[in-house]
């Protein structure tokens, strides 16, 4: 496939990784451990714990708005000051959590936090694709989502050691978001040049890849409950805080290790067939995790359940960006994150208001595997049926 690029304007070979992928590992680290801490640690500061819901969604509903303005900022300041911004404006959030700890406050918090880091985001993905071939593209945002979930994956083995109680836990959050903010500030080159970035017209984006639009979209609908929902189902089930942050990274470490395969597979193979073939490992994930009558089988179960949870966002991302020009890769990433993002704002809401049985979140998860299964199987045998390759297509 061959991928309309200015090599001359945008020069996206001479974009260093180093910068974004060691600042995001240790944001993935803090925002890994914050994620799981934050529904755990309600009690200590006086908060109800239905709160929870409500702070997993405001948290993406800010992440959505923080979508749709992102790619201003970074065509203003370039990925490296917008980088810094974003993470100080993070950091600023959890000051403000912990000056005033009331649920207002809190819901304000992060919401201001899901724009922070839609930011993030955007700005290291962008970053990152800003390469001259789908092939290059696969393997930078391999390294990117490896960064992303094994920092995720850590921080939550902090949850039994750190605790979960008081003020602590969040300055060792602080501590690893200031750490972050240290590559892109003591290192000014390497980063892409943006002034040659242009916005999608609504007649390109309706040209979009609809299984990369909705990729995207279920991987919000999967992750913002996982995220959000799942320590307290973790900790309702095996009744320990040390076994949520085990099995939490377990879930988070499944998203790290498949991410090579990805990069792998991505390139080979048409991506509709490969997300339908993940959603369907994912649901089979889903029924492990409801009949396990063992440790072993569940940290296995949400091992494979992280592993399929968490394929769908890069498989679809780089399957909207195979054919679009590099001008464009901020707008697309933006676009994606959008769609991603009303995902997870749905999804914590969808999955706590499901049912009032105890395994709702799960039953929700499966019933999300199994139709983006069968669409994505139906996409892709389309393409067989039309007379078009699947090899690295739609």
């Amino acid at each position: 496939m061959k991928v309309n690029v200015n090599v001359n304007s945008c020069e996206p070979v001479k974009n260093s990784t180093f910068v974004p992928v060691v600042g995001l590992s240790f944001f993935a680290v803090a925002s890994g451990f914050l994620m799981s801490l934050i529904p755990l640690s309600l009690s200590s500061f006086g908060l109800d714990e239905s709160l929870v819901p409500w702070l997993a969604s405001i948290f993406y509903f800010g992440l959505l708005i923080g979508a749709t303005c992102i790619e201003s900022v970074v065509a203003k300041t370039g990925h490296r000051v917008a980088f810094i911004l974003f993470l100080s404006l993070l950091i600023s959030t959890i000051v403000l959590m912990l000056s005033l700890p009331s649920a207002a406050t809190w819901l304000l918090a992060r919401f201001i936090a899901g724009f922070a880091v839609a930011g993030i985001f955007v700005v290291v993905e962008s970053w990152l694709l800003m390469a001259d071939s789908a092939k290059q593209r696969a393997k930078r945002l391999g390294l990117y989502m490896t960064s992303l979930y094994g920092g995720s994956a850590l921080g939550q083995l902090g949850i039994g050691p750190v605790g979960i109680d008081g003020v602590l836990p969040y300055l060792f959050v602080l501590g690893l978001l200031m750490l972050a903010i240290l590559p892109p500030l003591l290192i000014k080159s390497g980063q892409p040049k943006n002034e040659h970035n242009l916005k999608m017209k609504l007649s390109e984006i309706k040209k979009l890849s609809r299984p990369a639009i909705l990729g995207c979209l279920v991987s919000g609908l999967l992750l913002g409950p996982i995220y959000g929902l799942m320590p307290v189902y973790i900790t309702n089930q095996t009744g320990s805080a040390e076994q949520t942050g085990i099995l939490m990274a377990t879930i988070i470490l499944g998203g790290m290790l498949v991410q090579p395969l990805v990069s792998y597979l991505s390139p080979k193979m048409s991506k509709s067939l490969l997300m339908a073939l993940f959603c369907l490992f994912g649901a089979l994930a889903v029924m492990g995790i409801l009949e396990s009558k063992s440790f072993m089988v569940l940290s296995a179960s949400y091992l494979l359940l992280g592993a399929c949870s968490f394929a769908l966002y890069p498989i679809a991302i780089t399957l909207a960006c195979d054919a679009i020009q590099m001008e464009k890769i901020v707008s697309a990433t933006e676009i994606m994150l959008l769609s991603y993002s009303i995902g997870s704002v749905l999804g914590p809401l969808l999955a706590s208001n499901l049912s009032d049985s105890p395994n709702a979140l799960i039953f929700y998860l499966g019933g999300c595997l199994i139709t983006t299964c069968l669409y994505m199987f139906i996409k892709s045998s389309e393409k067989i049926h039309t007379g078009q390759t699947p090899i690295a297509g739609a």
